[in-house]
């Protein structure tokens, strides 16, 4: 199979779609998301009227705060993430973005007010796990595990519940909705095939056989392009997010063989600071990410200022 570049693949609306994941994109169907919201809760709502999707859409890629949120029959608000890595740290997203969200249902009602109550929907946490890591088919990430001093009861907590849907694990939940099955097994060919393949080929030869197999078959042949692309996307995001780590802990590798040399270490971080910086840049160029973009997401992730920011992606034009 001839291996195509990013500047090949037509028509890439990746200006529209760059900030989702292809998790978000299927599941921002809400069909698909009702159908998930009745697998895992043992419903059976049918009308998609009573979804009304919530989900905040100002986030960037990598920063993003929220993959999909939606409040059924104005009873359960439901934030649902998508993770390829542990993260202990999604209670405080989840707790940003509640608040968030909570605003929008009372920010016309008086909340100093002794006599009107307001009435918010009932919060529920969930991200679905498909890391290579091992983990239990479900835990819970609390809120109160992160604080400085445990306490028996803590006077605020958020549970958010982590489903691994990776094979072999919560076979029921799949069998209720095909969907995220399909999304699963679209994973799993796709980590096969990047073994022996180029990543875009890997991704590209994995479409081709679920498409055969009637695995999310409509879905990729109706966003082939963003499918390929975004994948692309998340893989390098992740295996920039990778060496970022390894590089950390060579730091602290030497560090440990050249304690007191704090002048040369800081020079060090400098230097990495401004290799990520450009790496970053470099990836989204090559994905035709509009500059702006690039230059917020260089904001928002080295807490730049802007005019630093743009600088920095003029040089490497």
């Amino acid at each position: 199979m001839k291996k195509k570049t990013i500047s090949e693949i037509d028509n890439i609306s990746i200006q529209r779609n760059y900030k989702d994941t292809v998790f978000r994109m299927i599941f921002n169907d809400k069909k698909e998301l009702l159908a998930l919201y009745n697998a895992i809760n043992e419903t059976n709502y049918d009308n998609i009227n009573d979804l009304e999707v919530t989900t905040l859409e100002n986030a960037i890629y990598m920063t993003v705060k929220n993959d999909v949120s939606f409040v059924v029959d104005m009873m359960t608000l439901n934030i649902y993430e998508h993770q390829s890595t542990v993260n202990p740290h999604m209670p405080i997203r989840d707790l940003d973005y509640v608040t968030k969200t909570f605003a929008k249902f009372y920010e016309n009602k008086d909340i100093y007010s002794s006599t009107q109550k307001i009435k918010l929907p009932n919060p529920r946490f969930i991200v679905f796990y498909n890391g290579k890591d091992k983990e239990p088919a479900r835990k819970e990430l609390r809120l109160s595990n992160l604080y400085m001093f445990p306490e028996d009861n803590p006077q605020l907590e958020l549970i958010v519940t982590q489903i691994n849907i990776n094979p072999g694990y919560n076979d029921e939940l799949m069998e209720k909705c095909k969907t995220l099955n399909d999304y699963t097994q679209f994973v799993e060919l796709t980590r096969k095939y990047e073994k022996s393949y180029p990543i875009e080929d890997a991704i590209n030869i994995a479409v081709d056989e679920c498409i055969n197999r009637s695995i999310l078959a409509d879905f990729l042949k109706k966003n082939r392009n963003e499918v390929v692309s975004m994948s692309i996307f998340e893989y390098n995001a992740k295996l920039h997010e990778d060496t970022l780590k390894e590089d950390s802990k060579e730091e602290g590798r030497a560090e440990g063989r050249a304690e007191g040399r704090a002048e040369g270490r800081e020079e060090g971080r400098q230097e990495e600071r401004t290799n990520s910086i450009s790496t970053l840049i470099a990836t989204l160029k090559e994905l035709n990410i509009p500059e702006n973009q690039i230059i917020e997401q260089v904001v928002n992730k080295y807490k730049l200022t802007p005019e630093d920011a743009r600088e920095r992606v003029k040089s490497q034009n």
